[in-house]
């Protein structure tokens, strides 16, 4: 049978095309694709790919190419039919029954869309007509280019009650479709249909295909309520489905690996004026589960876009609620507060792309914006409040379905956790100065810890330190290596057997009593080594937790993909090996006496030859980390140097 279009879309939406072919190939992340060997020719090298962002593989090796069903059919001899079937069982998609009655169905939504396509024709043409006068001065108001008018489609619906009605019945459409579409409304009590929107200006809404489904009316008068209207829920308009302007950003999110999501379709079209292109918007919604799943086909980490006020802050806190259960591993958003109240337009009219390209470059994370939510005012000062803190974050973390986000959660505000209480029971602050003891005088410990210098690769070591912190389910993954390297210094040995207690003992005891037991120096270190957020005197934060190691990593302000820290964080790794390598060579070349027999020889020779092969294969993979840290970097408008790895700001061992 066939399928209506619309079901075939929310099935590739619920299903990105790595998790299906995964299940039959072996996939190893490279950059933004998949790759691996091609499951139609054997190979040894892969020729393999596959992208969730554009929904398809490709096979070079085959000439292959395809989507999610597709894949299916040629892996599995399942006929179209059969594999919708099967993929919209696992998408949880109901599929419509093979009927006449779904056909003329589909038919009905067709003219929808050719209904509303005439309707836009009539609100761009009646913005340039007399009567849209006042919408043109808005427009103008608002320093919409013309070609931003032209290539949204802005419009506007005359004040008359019937002037679009009149319209249509001329170009033949009937009522019931101008109804179904959304453009009339039908009043309950018998009296004549009318139209939705007027004296409004015109906001076409298109789907993934680019074809216009619906509208949004902005008022141009103070008396005419409400500000915004969007068409009702129709065949064709499902608000929770959509993103505004999706079409247009799908492939300037995929080239920059990050998109920006705004809550209103004019900041949308605002920002996309300004040379932005990746942009969305929610349509003024809370956010729904598909709008999740959607926005994480244009990016692994949205950027979403508030205002700096009270309600812009409620609105964040309300989607973070959201979020929590669909959280998975590699995929998260991050959260940008607009200063001063200003919403998008507002910015970029001030500012300029510029300015607003700063302000997605202070995205906080949506663990810190949870993690400020609650603690922010809680009080801590009984041990039954600091029960019930770590309780509240306990619950919320128990939200998130995915085990092992939800233990990097757990890890994450464990140790902040107890940062805090720490830092609380000794009448201590962080501001602009860092650790202060009662009295503004560093204490005791802090005077006297070793200074944290020596060896070539120690910056590495800080950096290795700082990412376990950042990001625990890294440090979960990489626990065994990290705790079998020696980091030299002894505050670095000791901040890593506290970090390796904190992961292995957080189950067994609350962080009440676990961070009584901890070494001291850890708090000191842990602001060396990640730095300690900083508020100002009214309690805001100027700076998030984190600054230390974004100083000496800069790359992480712009919220790189995870899987390329982890791959940074394997790198770095290995060259601390190297180094423990070089220095066993050296013990091993130190101690060869006069009667050294061939044995040793050739073990010292067969060292130095792993050793050269090392270092070749790591400077090749450091190169490949640095080309895409540039590309992040030059994503977010920053003028990147050439260099290695510090060119993404973390530093290179020798």
């Amino acid at each position: 049978m066939k399928y209506p279009p619309h079901i075939l879309d929310e099935i590739r939406a619920r299903l990105p095309v790595s998790e299906v072919v995964g299940r039959r190939v072996r996939l190893k992340k490279q950059g933004r694709e998949f790759a691996g060997l091609s499951p139609f020719n054997p190979e040894k090298t892969p020729s393999f790919f596959v992208n969730d962002q554009k929904g398809f593989y490709h096979c070079f090796s085959s000439g292959k190419h395809g989507d999610v069903f597709r894949f299916l059919m040629e892996t599995e001899g399942l006929t179209f039919p059969e594999a919708v079937e099967r993929l919209a069982g696992e998408a949880g998609v109901s599929l419509p029954k093979p009927d006449v009655r779904e056909e003329r169905r589909e038919r009905h939504r067709a003219s929808l869309a050719d209904v509303c396509e005439m309707a836009a024709r009539f609100f761009e043409e009646n913005l340039r007509l007399g009567p849209g006068a006042a919408a043109r001065a808005y427009v103008e108001k608002r320093r919409l280019e013309a070609r931003t008018v032209r290539e949204f489609r802005i419009g506007y619906a005359p004040a008359e009650r019937e002037a679009l009605k009149r319209h249509l019945l001329a170009k033949g459409v009937d009522e019931p479709s101008m109804v179904d579409a959304g453009l009339l409304i039908k009043p309950d009590d018998g009296r004549p249909t009318y139209d939705r929107f007027r004296n409004r200006l015109m906001i076409p809404i298109q789907d993934e295909r680019g074809r216009v489904v619906a509208f949004g009316g902005r008022a141009l008068t103070s008396e005419d309520n409400p500000k915004y209207l969007n068409s009702p829920e129709t065949e064709l308009f499902h608000k929770g489905f959509m993103l505004f302007n999706g079409h247009r950003a799908r492939a300037a999110a995929y080239d920059q690996g990050s998109v920006i999501v705004v809550e209103g379709y004019l900041d949308a079209i605002a920002v996309w004026q300004a040379g932005i292109p990746a942009v969305v918007a929610t349509l003024g919604t809370a956010f729904t589960e598909d709008q999740i799943q959607r926005m994480w086909r244009f990016a692994a980490e949205p950027l979403v876009c508030f205002d700096g006020d009270r309600a812009g802050i409620k609105a964040a806190h309300r989607a973070i609620d959201r979020i929590l259960p669909h959280l998975k591993s590699g995929f998260s958003f991050n959260f940008v507060f607009l200063p001063d109240g200003k919403d998008p337009d507002e910015l970029v009219q001030l500012g300029g792309a510029e300015a607003f390209r700063a302000e997605m470059a202070r995205a906080v994370p949506l663990a810190d914006v949870l993690w400020d939510r609650e603690t922010q005012g809680a009080a801590i000062d009984t041990p039954e409040r600091k029960a019930a803190l770590e309780k509240r974050l306990e619950d919320l973390v128990h939200e998130i379905k995915d085990p092992r986000v939800q233990r990097a959660y757990q890890l994450r505000f464990r140790l902040k956790l107890s940062n805090l209480f720490w830092s609380s029971e000794r009448g201590e602050s962080r501001g602009g100065g860092g650790w202060q003891g009662k009295g503004g005088r560093a204490p005791q410990a802090q005077q006297t810890m070793p200074p944290m210098t020596g060896g070539d690769l120690v910056g590495i070591e800080r950096v290795v330190l700082g990412l376990c912190v950042a990001f625990p389910d890294l440090f979960e993954v990489a626990a065994e290596r990290v705790l079998a390297l020696d980091f030299g210094l002894e505050p670095h040995e000791a901040f890593k057997r506290e970090l390796h207690r904190m992961a292995t003992e957080v189950s067994e005891l609350s962080v009440s009593s676990f961070y009584e037991g901890i070494d001291p120096r850890f708090f000191f270190l842990l602001e060396e080594l990640h730095g300690a957020e900083v508020v100002d005197a009214e309690g805001r934060v100027i700076e998030p937790s984190g600054g230390r190691l974004r100083s000496r990593f800069k790359v992480l302000a712009h919220h790189p993909p995870e899987t390329w820290v982890e791959g940074c964080l394997w790198h770095f790794l290995d060259r601390l090996e190297l180094r423990q390598m070089e220095r066993d060579l050296d013990r091993e070349v130190a101690m060869i006496g006069v009667d050294a027999d061939e044995t040793v020889e050739a073990r010292i020779l067969g060292m130095s030859r792993d050793i050269a092969r090392r270092k070749e294969e790591y400077a090749r993979r450091e190169q490949e980390l640095a080309e895409e840290a540039k590309e992040i970097r030059r994503s977010h408008g920053e003028a990147v140097p050439a260099g290695g790895i510090s060119a993404g700001g973390a530093p290179r061992g020798r």
